[in-house]
């Protein structure tokens, strides 16, 4: 009989993100490019195989050109890892008494360039008892937490809801909305802070969503178009209640993707121009659907900011590698141990290759 004050669970949490490439080249961006199309792209619009490559180098060209005369290079793989490392000292530090029965192993993991999340989860399923996936985006959709349910789906047959839990529903946790907005409040302008006649916008930025498809039709995909809406009202209403709160006004600002029909209408060019209608003289820009900046935050929605030509503009960076996010994110993924833990001693089961607690 194992000891069961011995052995220990061995779990690993992998936080996960779409992923960037790093070193711009033609040669990083392709594969990175086709796999967005198979992962992403292909459900909502079907895409012939011998169109996808030509569709990928086409977008990957124009990436490299984009981004190379503009100087532009992502941060958002060391940013991810750096919150991978941030969670892990923050579990290592927890005092709950789930950790004098598990050891846990925090790992970074990715959709679209190496290592990839799929890849990462076959290696492990053999050296484990568990897995804890967390996607690096507060709204769930088939786009983003769902892409991740996929991969587990097709990796775990026999053991699927014994052996992993997914992190999700982030953005309705209360906790959340307080550290985003303290971030928000924190980083402003110490001139925008001061009392004056001129009149401050602020666009929140998020990843926008398929509203209906080619045909008009909903999309036969889940796309967290009304969790987007309620996130948005949830931190709109606890900003504008704050002490805090210097604005005027406070707009979504989503960023769209062109493919596969018409996408939410709040889009940041909208929100920038609906300010100049009402006389706004400054804007704040703040990134609160994302956890890390990436092209989409600080290259494109930045740059609209940048030249959107009012009187004064700042752009508050991602939530990144903030420690009291990370160990907020920490505590929530106890959570999820805890269930996979007590889940499995219900039921006495471990992943393959592993000996059961309660097996000889």
């Amino acid at each position: 009989m194992v000891d069961r004050a011995v052995k220990k669970k061995r779990y690993v949490v992998l936080i996960v993100t779409y992923g960037e490439v790093e070193k711009l080249t033609l040669r990083n961006l392709w594969p990175s490019s086709r796999r967005i199309l198979k992962v992403i792209t292909s459900q909502i619009v079907k895409v012939p195989k011998l169109l996808v490559y030509f569709i990928a180098d086409y977008r990957s060209t124009k990436h490299f050109i984009n981004w190379r005369l503009n100087g532009y290079r992502s941060s958002l793989l060391s940013i991810n890892r750096a919150q991978t490392k941030a969670v892990a000292r923050c579990l290592g530090e927890s005092r709950d008494p789930l950790f004098e029965l598990v050891d846990v192993e925090v790992l970074d993991a990715y959709y679209f360039v190496p290592p990839y999340l799929e890849e990462v989860l076959d290696r492990l399923q053999a050296r484990c008892d568990g897995i804890v996936v967390v996607p690096m985006i507060p709204v769930e959709s088939a786009f983003s937490c769902g892409v991740a349910c996929r991969m587990i789906a097709d990796g775990f047959t026999e053991n699927r809801y014994t052996g992993t839990r997914l992190l999700n529903k982030l953005w309705r946790d209360p906790e959340l909305h307080r550290i985003s907005i303290d971030h928000l409040f924190s980083r402003l302008d110490a001139v925008l802070k001061e009392k004056a006649p001129a009149k401050t916008g602020l666009v929140l930025v998020i990843h926008g969503t398929l509203v209906r498809d080619r045909a008009g039709n909903p999309p036969k995909v889940f796309t967290g178009l009304d969790e987007t809406g309620l996130f948005f009202e949830m931190m709109k209403e606890r900003i504008m209640a704050d002490p805090r709160n210097i604005f005027t006004d406070i707009r979504q600002g989503c960023m769209n993707h062109s493919a596969g029909g018409e996408w939410t209408s709040e889009t940041v060019q909208k929100a920038l121009a609906a300010f100049r209608e009402e006389g706004i003289d400054h804007v704040v820009m703040f990134p609160y659907g994302f956890f890390a900046d990436n092209s989409e935050t600080e290259y494109e929605a930045r740059k609209e900011l940048t030249r959107s030509g009012f009187a004064r503009v700042q752009y508050v960076p991602c939530i990144n590698e903030s420690e009291i996010f990370a160990c907020w994110l920490a505590g929530r993924i106890t959570g999820e141990l805890a269930t996979l833990f007590g889940i499995q001693q219900a039921l006495g089961e471990a992943l393959p290759g592993k000996v059961a607690v309660n097996q000889k």
